[in-house]
């Protein structure tokens, strides 16, 4: 499914689950939450800025592999499939990062409900952002019906595999962007406060098209 088609289906299923309790659309709030959704919602985590570059990429980088392997019932074989990766680097990341694979088959989470979950929190992450703009008690309601608007946003759209290195591109956008917002657009800055030299992360943003 093309990704501007993804966005339009997203938020006809958000305008249609929360109109009814808003009493209006906003326009706004269905494109947030479409843009992060056109995307996996595997890749739905928090950006945190006090982390510098290199860790936050290696804690963005754990809890992805740690998603796919609930997603495949801890099945490395299959996660460096759908990660494009070889076994042994899996192998690694999942020994240092201490991730109990043995816990993971035991839980048995079905792979449907992992995704559900993801998608309802990338939903609850922008409601965030909109709490000072709508009546508390709506938007009380509004995160009521957050896992039925998941189920629905789900139901109707194919899974997207997402591999390692698309996964980390993603990470590296949202972070770097949320980074430079904080020190208002300050190269300089935002390379001294992220641990990055200021030639690398110039780079950085000319490769990933944010310069």
């Amino acid at each position: 499914m093309p990704e501007e088609t993804k966005k339009k289906s997203v938020e006809h299923i958000v305008d249609d689950a929360i109109k009814p309790v808003l009493g209006v659309s906003i326009d706004e709030l269905n494109r947030d939450i479409s843009e992060k959704l056109s995307k996996s919602p595997l890749l739905s985590f928090d950006i945190d800025t006090k982390l510098s570059f290199k860790k936050a990429k290696k804690k963005f980088k754990q809890q992805f592999l740690s998603r796919l392997l609930r997603v495949t019932y801890g099945n490395i074989s299959e996660v460096a499939k759908r990660a494009r990766v070889d076994r042994r680097s899996i192998h690694r990341i999942v020994k240092d990062a201490g991730i109990d694979v043995a816990k993971i088959r035991e839980e048995m989470i079905k792979p449907y409900q992992i995704r559900q979950k993801a998608v309802g929190d990338v939903i609850e992450d922008v409601l965030e952002h909109y709490k000072t703009v709508i009546h508390p008690e709506r938007i009380a309601e509004v995160y009521k019906r957050v896992d039925i608007v998941s189920k629905e946003i789900l139901d109707e759209l194919p899974e997207k595999p997402i591999s390692l290195k698309e996964a980390e591109e993603e990470f590296e956008k949202e972070y770097l962007r949320k980074a430079l917002a904080e020190n208002d657009g300050n190269v300089t800055k935002t390379a001294r406060r992220i641990g990055l030299r200021y030639e690398t992360l110039l780079r950085k943003l000319k490769t990933l098209g944010l310069r």
